[in-house]
């Protein structure tokens, strides 16, 4: 299917303004004495400065520098409509729109040179981390829970003594009958050689045993 030339009105209109102003630069610098292929070099000139300063705006974003070419191209065309239009005699040019037009070129040249190879300096954009095949399978690390810490048990608690126990703690220690008849045979002994019954004090050392049941075996010999 053949393709089918869409007529756009803005596209229209940006030729015949292009034109206008392509025809009206041509009769400045023919006016000003640059006749036959250079009358037509000079709208050449100035809208290609226009379009690379435009371009520069479009491409690397707002710079003094491109702001600054571009005003100087849009001068130079809006000027030369304006002079056209019966402000000023082309057939007696004055003296400083002769020397405008021959030192043009010259400025077209530094404008288009600084346009092109001035230096643009970006902020460079950090590259992208490269991705490994194993990160699109690789599946994420389950999340172990740390496994609770058992509790303390509880501390016992000191129970209170039953009152019976503080009744056996209070009793008589048990005395066994043999100590006993023993015990009676020394206390015998000591009141046959001296005449008195034995002391507690006595009988503890006599026997070895300890205090309480020294105490306990003389309760038994009373």
């Amino acid at each position: 299917m053949a393709a089918r030339l869409r007529v756009d009105a803005v596209l229209v209109q940006a030729v015949i303004a292009g034109a206008l102003s392509f025809a009206h630069l041509h009769d400045l610098a023919a006016a000003a004495g640059q006749d036959g292929w250079k009358a037509w070099a000079y709208p050449v000139s100035v809208d290609l400065l226009l379009v690379a300063a435009w371009r520069r705006l479009r491409s690397d974003g707002p710079s003094r520098l491109a702001w600054c070419w571009f005003l100087v191209a849009l001068f130079a065309s809006l000027g030369a409509n304006i002079a056209t239009a019966g402000f000023l005699d082309l057939d007696d040019p004055p003296g400083l729109l002769r020397l405008g037009i021959a030192g043009w070129p010259a400025l077209a040249f530094l404008g288009g040179t600084l346009l092109a190879h001035s230096a643009h300096h970006a902020e460079p954009v950090p590259p992208a981390p490269a991705s490994t095949p194993d990160d699109a399978t690789t599946e994420p690390e389950p999340v172990v829970e740390p496994e609770p810490k058992p509790e303390a048990a509880p501390a016992l608690v000191a129970e209170d003594p039953a009152p019976e126990a503080l009744l056996t703690t209070t009793q008589e220690p048990a005395v066994p009958a043999v100590l006993i008849d023993h015990a009676r045979k020394v206390a015998d002994e000591y009141r046959t050689r001296t005449g008195s019954s034995i002391d507690t004090d006595t009988l503890r050392a006599r026997l070895g045993v300890p205090p309480h049941l020294a105490d306990a075996i003389a309760a038994h010999l009373a």
